[in-house]
């Protein structure tokens, strides 16, 4: 609770600075530095998530968790998108599914110190938030000419969309298997691991290559860097929260926010409930349960904004609403625990 106190303060910080100072939410687009500040805040939630995968869960798992960040992240988002374009009679619901369909890794990282989480459930929870979030950035970015056509905005086909999927999907997996050569093959010695760490990391800033950071996260893991991380993920997260409530100054669309963020957590329980069939009551109730949206859902609202007016004005209030459906379920299932 006071977590949810200080971030919700933060957000209110973000909102006054903003307020107090007349910005727009278009003013911070036009930043130059504004989205490798965004990637880097995502960055780091991503190899802190990464980082903290047990390997040998991991493995155990491995088919589990590629099918929850491939299929479980398309079934999401159709779950989301077509139901809610059905409700509300707009195709841009098929784009905002994608846009929520994600379990954000910066809270994720945040919260996998909690003692009532197996082992097996920290590790599952920690790469799925780490591999669906690369993987929507790039899927939502692809599909943004499909959904524009819908709108009757200029769009380039399904088969182009496709494509640059595909561009994209690869250009990580080089730069994560590049990594991997360096790190196989070069000394092994702490300098080297560092600074191999830090030039993935800003290339893949660089270019929003985010699937490649939590692919580096697997086996690039200084020992130095364990104390220190929390604070980094935990700080990336506060600026995030910042960022959000400075955004909320643009105006916000709250019945459809709020259908959005009920969607994007329903849609979790739905397809947790399916993919963890077998695994312990409690594990499932987890993960099913674990829906929450931050800095991955504004970095997509933002780009997307000056193709889609009114993006940043659904999504902001439903990334609001599933983190509080998030916390009150979580709170209500502990409280029946105890």
């Amino acid at each position: 609770m006071k977590r949810a106190a200080l971030l919700l303060a933060t957000a209110a910080a973000g909102f006054g600075a903003a307020w107090l100072s007349g910005t727009h939410p278009a003013e911070i687009i036009a930043y130059a530095a504004y989205p490798y500040v965004t990637a880097t805040l995502l960055a780091i939630g991503l190899y802190g998530s990464a980082y903290g995968i047990d390997l040998t869960e991991a493995r155990r798992d491995r088919r589990l968790i590629l099918l929850a960040v491939t299929v479980g992240v398309l079934v999401k988002a159709t779950l989301i998108g077509v139901v809610l374009a059905l409700a509300w009679r707009d195709p841009l619901f098929l784009l905002l599914g994608i846009v929520v369909a994600q379990i954000d890794p910066l809270s994720v990282a945040a919260a996998l110190g909690d003692g009532r989480m197996s082992g097996r459930a920290r590790s599952l929870l920690a790469a799925w938030a780490s591999f669906d979030d690369p993987l929507t950035v790039v899927l939502a970015v692809s599909a943004a000419s499909v959904v524009g056509g819908l709108r009757g905005h200029p769009g380039d086909g399904v088969l182009a969309g496709l494509s640059a999927y595909a561009v994209e999907l690869g250009a990580n997996l080089a730069l994560a298997v590049g990594a991997f050569l360096a790190y196989h093959y070069g000394p092994k010695r702490t300098w080297w691991r560092v600074g191999l760490l830090v030039l993935a990391a800003v290339v893949a800033v660089w270019q929003l290559w985010l699937l490649a950071i939590a692919l580096v996260g697997l086996f690039l893991r200084p020992r130095r860097l364990a104390a220190a991380l929390p604070t980094m993920v935990n700080i990336a997260l506060g600026g995030a929260v910042l960022l959000l409530g400075a955004l909320l100054i643009g105006g916000v669309d709250p019945l459809r926010g709020l259908t959005l963020g009920l969607a994007a957590f329903a849609a979790q329980w739905v397809v947790g409930g399916w993919l963890t069939r077998g695994l312990p009551t409690l594990d499932r109730a987890q993960l099913r349960l674990a829906q929450q949206n931050g800095i991955t859902a504004i970095v997509l609202a933002l780009k997307l904004e000056p193709t889609f007016r009114g993006v940043v004005a659904v999504v902001a209030p439903a990334i609001v609403v599933t983190n509080v459906t998030h916390l009150i379920a979580n709170q209500r299932r502990v409280g029946k625990a105890q």
